[in-house]
Formats: structure tokens, C-alpha cells, sequence
């Protein structure tokens, strides 16, 4: 990766420049900001609806967040959450797993987590880095790795089953879209701690991500707990066709179908939409 150092303070320009198309990005420009703003304000007020609803009728909802490093989660756990009480809409980002836990059923820390009635929680990564990081990095063996995606379908049955409504989210951005966050928050000194070694590796494991993202996605995609992904280069559509991957999902009084909007279908696939493409 020299000829794409991310201490180097001259990024190569061909790269700034390819990182906004890489991973076949469907768009040459991100979304204008005014417009973004529009939409989003919008949608906003129908996550407060939610959760009105939510109090009032005591559901239950659960979004996984999962993507590369420098995919855009957190920003779009914050998009979710701005205008909403962190008391009963709650951001689950859980550490490396202690002495003790690591001795537990792999699912165990998790269950403190769920909601309760009338709480939503997004987790900011999830089990599913059983599935990706944790193979890949080799904090985790290839019997548990193969254990784990035979047994997340079951344990999100058991969910939905007693009424949990789940959404699995996956972020996806283009190689050099990666390199130039990083390349960004490297020279950041607002962002340089959101630069771990493991963020580093990434750049140099990207087509065992790509083969551990692939198996997740085979293995775990699921009638009650389906995959959705969600092209990431620009994070004004990303953000916006999150939320509105999720509100379309949900039953709540006052929904608004004009003010959601249309889920845009070129940045929004499914699973078998998104493993149907070669390349990204």
C-alpha cells in the first residue's frame, strides 16, 4: 500500500478522485446539501411519530449497523437518534469482550441489551462481528466463526418470534472511499482517534472482508430477519435511504408515506441483489 500511504499529507489525486465511484457507485456527485436537509427534516418527524407510538404500544425494535471500518455507522446512528430521548432510543456499541465473557455463550452479553417495550436500540456493530472481524483478524476460530453463522438465524428466530422486530443494515463502500476516510482522519486532529490498528489491517485484508461480508450474507439472510444493504460512498444518501429502509419496515400511527419517500432502489439492495454483483 505505499503508493497509498495514509500518513502521506498529498494523497495521489487519482484516488481522491475514483473514491466517490469506487465500489460501482451509481452516482458522479453526492446529494445537495439543501436537499438533503429537506428530506431529512422529514424523516425525522416520522422517527419522533415512532416513537410516540413506540411508548404508547410498548414495541420493540432492534437495527444492527455492519459495514467496513469508515463505513458511515456512527453518522448514521446520529441522524437516527438527533432528535429523539436517548432513554428509550439507545446506541449499543459494545467493547472487546472481557476475560469472563469470552467464556460465555457467544450470545450472552448481547441479551442485556434488547429492548424493552417501547424501546428502540441500534447497535453500532453487533454479533455479526463474529462473522467479519473477529475471522478475519483471527480473534476468533474458524469452528467458532462456522458455529456462529449457523446459529444467528436461530437466535434472531427466537426474537422475532416474541415480537422483537429486527433490521440488519449493511453499509458498503468502494476501496478507495476507505483509503480517503482514512487518509482523512489521519490528518484530523478532531478524528485521529477513530484510527485503530485493527482500521489499518482493514486496508491490507480487504478481499478477506469482502469473502467474510459474502458468507454473513449467504448464511444469515433470513425471511424474519433479512438483509438490507446500502451503498455508502455519499453519506447524505446513506443516511437519508437508512431511515427510510427502516420507517417503511414499521407500523405506527401516523405514518406518512409521501414524507418518508421513495427508498432509492440504485443505492438500496438486498442481499441477493447486492451477492448478485461481481467486484464490489
Amino acid at each position: 500500500m505505499d503508493r497509498f500511504d495514509i500518513d502521506n499529507p498529498e494523497l495521489p489525486k487519482f484516488i481522491k478522485k475514483a473514491a466517490f465511484a469506487s465500489g460501482g457507485f451509481p452516482y458522479a456527485e453526492k446529494l445537495d446539501d439543501d436537499e438533503y436537509d429537506t428530506q431529512m427534516y422529514a424523516l425525522q418527524k416520522q422517527l419522533v411519530l415512532h416513537q410516540a407510538h413506540m411508548a404508547r404500544t410498548g414495541t420493540r425494535t432492534i437495527i444492527l449497523f455492519e459495514g467496513r471500518d469508515a463505513a458511515g455507522k456512527g453518522g448514521t446512528i446520529e441522524r437516527f437518534l438527533e432528535n429523539l430521548n436517548r432513554r428509550y432510543n439507545i446506541i449499543a456499541a459494545l467493547p472487546k469482550p472481557s476475560d469472563r465473557e469470552r467464556t460465555q455463550w457467544y450470545f450472552q452479553r448481547y441479551i442485556d441489551w434488547l429492548p424493552a417495550a417501547g424501546e428502540m436500540v441500534l447497535f453500532d456493530r453487533s454479533w455479526y462481528n463474529r462473522a467479519g472481524v473477529e475471522p478475519v483478524m483471527g480473534f476468533c476460530t474458524s469452528e467458532q466463526a462456522e458455529h456462529f453463522l449457523d446459529e444467528a438465524p436461530e437466535f434472531e428466530k427466537r426474537l422475532t418470534n416474541d415480537g422483537i422486530k429486527i433490521f440488519k443494515l449493511w453499509l458498503s463502500i468502494g476501496r478507495e472511499m476507505q483509503l480517503k476516510r482514512f487518509h482523512d482522519r489521519r490528518h484530523d486532529p478532531l478524528k485521529t482517534w477513530k484510527l485503530s490498528p485493527v482500521d489499518l489491517e482493514a486496508l491490507n485484508r480487504w478481499d478477506e472482508y469482502s469473502a467474510a461480508r459474502d458468507r454473513m450474507l449467504e448464511r444469515t439472510d433470513r425471511p424474519h430477519s433479512p438483509w438490507t444493504v446500502i451503498r455508502a460512498n455519499d453519506k447524505n444518501r446513506l443516511r437519508l435511504n437508512a431511515i427510510r429502509a427502516v420507517l417503511h419496515g414499521l407500523d405506527y400511527e401516523g405514518k406518512n408515506e409521501r414524507e418518508i419517500g421513495r427508498i432509492d432502489h440504485k443505492i438500496v439492495l438486498s442481499a441477493d441483489e447486492f451477492l448478485a454483483l461481481k467486484g464490489e
